[in-house]
């Protein structure tokens, strides 16, 4: 429909490119329209071409995955170019083409960017993180899952440059130990969602720093992470009293005895109480559980 409504409205009858460009077009009129369709509405005319080539210099907001995670990277940097108004930055899972050489440019000639998603962009090197945080100094959420790129000395910077830092996700980042998140949540200490998960090198040491360092914190995913136990769960839950969610799965050294804390908090836990996971057992073996009405 909006396409249909569009391609109507041609410049022969005087109607659309009529209207002010940057006062109604722009905000009222473009931002309604998939940035796909904007693109093929650039081969409609030269007038469209130049409202399309203002609207993408004012963009506020670009998220790869409406036109597709294959863009060519010239096509990328062509759309972009322009802009030094960026809020919002998706590019996730874009490993296929994306590099610092598109990256950085964007980065850094946007210096209003708040939010920034990275996940599975493993093309990038630590010269990208850096650049995010000499250039975002007002970055508030930032996904670098899986980018096993990301090291200790990248995210140093980043902690050291954009304090205003809210929420962070760093699962499968691998090269990072304690010392290095202990570092970030001491500098971030704003930070209400964190993910750790899949990291082997983190443990209790991180745990408890994050706990005392991070009093708003109110989502950890700790999926995964082999060396964490039972005395940094506890030490969470002393210190982090806006707990709201906690991921511990496959964490086998964390025990109902230090979750049970939690649990009666009303905090949502991805690991059932004993009880029910016995019940749960009990119904796939025998096929009986669903009779027995028990409180848990």
């Amino acid at each position: 429909a909006p396409w249909c409504l569009m391609m109507s409205l041609t410049p022969s009858r005087g109607c659309l490119l009529d209207l002010p460009w940057e006062d109604i077009l722009v905000p009222h009129i473009l931002c309604h329209l998939p940035l796909q369709q904007l693109l093929s509405l650039q081969r409609v005319s030269k007038s469209f071409q130049s409202l399309i080539q203002l609207y993408l210099a004012n963009m506020r907001c670009f998220d790869s995955s409406q036109i597709g995670p294959t863009i060519p990277r010239a096509a990328f940097v062509n759309l972009l170019k322009d802009n030094e108004v960026l809020q919002q930055l998706a590019l996730q899972n874009c490993s296929d083409w994306l590099t610092d050489r598109e990256l950085l440019p964007v980065i850094g000639q946007n210096h209003h960017l708040h939010q920034i998603q990275l996940k599975g962009c493993v093309q990038l090197s630590r010269h990208a993180l850096v650049a995010i945080s000499l250039s975002c100094p007002n970055l508030r959420q930032l996904s670098l899952a899986h980018c096993e790129w990301v090291d200790s000395l990248s995210l140093r910077s980043l902690a050291d440059h954009c304090k205003a830092l809210e929420a962070v996700d760093l699962t499968a980042c691998r090269q990072l130990k304690d010392e290095a998140i202990c570092y970030l949540v001491q500098k971030c200490s704003r930070l209400k969602s964190l993910s750790l998960a899949v990291n082997a090198n983190v443990g209790d040491v991180a745990v408890e720093e994050i706990a005392k360092c991070c009093p708003e914190l109110e989502h950890l995913d700790l999926t995964g992470c082999l060396r964490v136990k039972n005395d940094s769960i506890r030490v969470l839950a002393e210190y982090c009293p806006k707990l709201r969610s906690l991921k511990v799965k496959h964490c086998h050294n964390v025990a109902e005895s230090s979750l049970s804390i939690l649990r009666s908090r009303g905090v949502e836990l991805d690991v059932e109480p004993p009880l029910q996971r016995a019940l749960v057992l009990l119904q796939d073996v025998v096929g009986f559980a669903p009779f027995i009405n028990l409180q848990i």
